[in-house]
């Protein structure tokens, strides 16, 4: 059983509680999930399975769109509801239209100062045990790009907003600044992913819908529909052929429904198998040996 299971995540756990869960459904050990969710978080989470492990990777590279809620008025060491208070302030001056011009001051390319409650990892440990050490280390800042946010809804001191971000977005940072900016600091007290690119919340399923050793209608993709978003190229004989030996194939030995960009992610296919992904270079510019550089092959290649 091999492909990618789109969970709509609970409240309450973490995201490898998920991957034990799945392992139990699927009775197998082979399953990973791409992109964390925190235990406040709720929403869309990437489970692979098998060989789709081997797809992760290029999967979680798209932006990510997220439902926030916010609260004026405290700050914790976490940046959200789940840590401790440090300080709280007055937030009854601070109007709708402020929060709203802040919150757009998130748009574009910008500097984000990874949080300490964080996986990220310092000397092989990650941040989060060390600040629960009260070790608090240097950090430096990351480049996110937001390419879109909107505040949806603003009865204070609560603040719901959506944001569509570049992979590595820590949006309780986000919710922090904004309060750091306003002047009586905001916590992060709700958030659902909405999609990770290409999944969507509306394709997920809840982990209590999974029967143990039953593939579920909804939610599961085969490892070829779970690159349906890549452009692909079914292969002849002769690609499949030279794919099963490591090489990559001639432009002429595949067939486009449209021919990509150079450099382009694509899936190489054939039938209902997905064999491998590739780099596009036409005229053997990434590979002498073929107009391809091929990035993963699959073992029923």
């Amino acid at each position: 059983m091999h492909g990618i299971l789109v969970v709509n995540k609970p409240e309450g756990i973490t995201s490898f509680d998920v991957v034990r869960r799945v392992r139990r459904v699927f009775q197998t050990r082979k399953v990973g999930h791409g992109g964390t969710l925190d235990p406040l978080a709720t929403g869309v989470l990437p489970v692979a399975v098998g060989h789709g492990t081997r797809l992760l990777e290029y999967l979680m590279e798209g932006e990510k769109v997220y439902r926030a809620t916010m609260r004026l008025g405290v700050v914790t060491d976490t940046q959200d509801s789940q840590g401790t208070i440090l300080a709280e302030y007055p937030w009854s001056e601070t109007t709708a239209d402020q929060v709203r011009n802040v919150v757009r001051t998130a748009l574009g390319e910008i500097d984000q100062l990874p949080p300490m409650y964080s996986a990220l990892k310092h000397q092989g440990q990650p941040l989060y045990k060390l600040a629960r050490q009260g070790v608090e280390i240097d950090r430096q800042p990351r480049r996110i790009f937001v390419s879109a946010i909107e505040v949806v809804s603003c009865a204070l001191p609560e603040v719901v907003f959506e944001v569509t971000c570049s992979k590595g977005t820590y949006v309780r940072t986000l919710i922090h600044d904004f309060g750091q900016r306003l002047g009586c600091g905001a916590m992060m007290i709700a958030l659902q992913r909405t999609a990770a690119m290409p999944f969507r919340l509306e394709q997920a399923i809840d982990l209590a819908e999974l029967e143990p050793g039953v593939i579920p209608d909804r939610g599961w993709l085969t490892p070829l529909q779970a690159v349906s978003h890549l452009p692909q190229a079914e292969a002849d004989a002769a690609a499949v052929a030279l794919l099963k030996n490591g090489v990559p194939p001639q432009l002429q030995q595949v067939r486009f429904e449209q021919m990509p960009k150079e450099d382009a992610l694509v899936a190489l296919t054939a039938g209902d198998d997905l064999l491998a992904l590739a780099r596009f270079g036409s005229g053997g510019r990434l590979d002498s040996r073929g107009d391809f550089a091929l990035l993963k092959v699959f073992h029923y290649c």
